[in-house]
């Protein structure tokens, strides 16, 4: 058994969800886990689990990831069904992992790409700026991981337009664990899976205004959602920049939109979200000293072809930030107007 998933405890209430609300209720019993499929994944190369995997979690209380005791939880939709996922980095270098339900096959053949295995990094200089340099050698297990599973990505990426990260969880929060399938297995929290495509076509507008969600968001997901099938295929046979073209001929998404797909379901290296109302600033601060709009982020980043994102998320490790000054952000600044 997995190091530190040897126990079962009970279910601790979710203070979210409450008698009246639309839920597949956290006190409903567990789904029957059975045994767990167990693994051991060893990557090639250096791997910062927590980092890495943890890029995916959607806020503290993301309904789909929890981190206890050094054991990663996750929980999600695979074309085979439901399955819940626990990791522990047991050594350097060795990733035990265990996996419940249906989905739990696909879940951990999927482990590697979850972990980074398809993240090459020919090419990458980072020698070409100082603080790059420095991040990538304070942060050499930082991999750029992919979850294969684009329709969690599409819905997670539409509630975060054109509102705060709070927001955004909130509505992922109250959606998925009201619409969504208790997931099995013994984490320390009841964790759920998104609901399925036509879950979401499923949501009533009601539902949608109680979670928090505009209209305009609401309706882009739902006709993404009914065009899942030939969006996944579309999607499949493309790569890099031209993966926004199946995306963005859906009305209510756009270039960041897209972007924030890609990074998420694809693992894309190069993808840039433009159009961020944060991104622009952060990068020109850090590698200049003074703030850029979009153009001039571009063209610092264009310092290393098919790696922008993997220096995005250096500089956002490397902990160097603008001294905060002038307004909070607007819920209807940026992000796919």
């Amino acid at each position: 058994m997995l190091p530190g998933v040897d126990a079962a405890p009970a279910p601790a209430r979710d203070p979210s969800t409450r008698v009246g609300r639309p839920s597949a209720d956290v006190r409903s019993p567990m789904p029957d886990a059975g045994r767990p499929l167990q693994t051991e994944y060893r990557p090639r190369q250096p791997l910062d689990l927590l980092a890495t995997v943890g890029f995916h979690r959607r806020g503290p209380r993301d309904p789909t990831m929890t981190v206890t005791g050094g054991v990663l939880w996750r929980a999600a939709r695979t074309p085979q069904g439901v399955a819940t996922l626990a990791l522990r980095e047991t050594s350097p270098g060795l990733v035990r992992a265990a996996a419940w339900g249906p989905g739990a096959g696909w879940a951990l053949e999927q482990l590697p790409a979850l972990c980074g295995a398809h993240d090459a990094l020919d090419g990458f200089d980072p020698a070409r700026h100082p603080l790059v340099a420095d991040a990538h050698r304070r942060n050499p297990g930082l991999r750029l991981g992919r979850t294969d599973l684009l329709f969690d990505a599409i819905a997670i990426c539409v509630l975060e337009q054109k509102v705060t990260g709070l927001q955004a969880f909130g509505a992922w929060r109250r959606l998925v664990t009201w619409f969504g399938e208790r997931a099995p297995g013994p984490a320390p929290v009841p964790l759920f899976a998104p609901p399925t495509a036509e879950g979401w076509r499923a949501i009533p507008s009601w539902a949608w205004h109680r979670a928090g969600v505009e209209p305009p968001q609401s309706r882009t997901i739902v006709e993404a959602a009914r065009r899942a099938g030939s969006l996944e295929r579309a999607t499949e046979a493309a790569s890099g920049d031209a993966r926004d073209t199946p995306l963005t001929a859906i009305r209510g998404i756009g270039a960041w939109t897209a972007a924030e797909v890609r990074i998420r379901a694809f693992g894309d290296a190069d993808a840039v979200s433009v159009g961020d109302y944060h991104l622009a600033h952060e990068v020109g601060y850090a590698l200049t000293g003074r703030r850029t709009d979009d153009a001039g982020m571009l063209r610092l980043l264009s310092a290393w072809p098919g790696h922008r994102q993997r220096v995005i998320r250096l500089i956002r490790a490397s902990g160097v930030h603008e001294p905060r000054r002038g307004p909070r952000l607007h819920p209807e600044d940026h992000r796919d107007r």
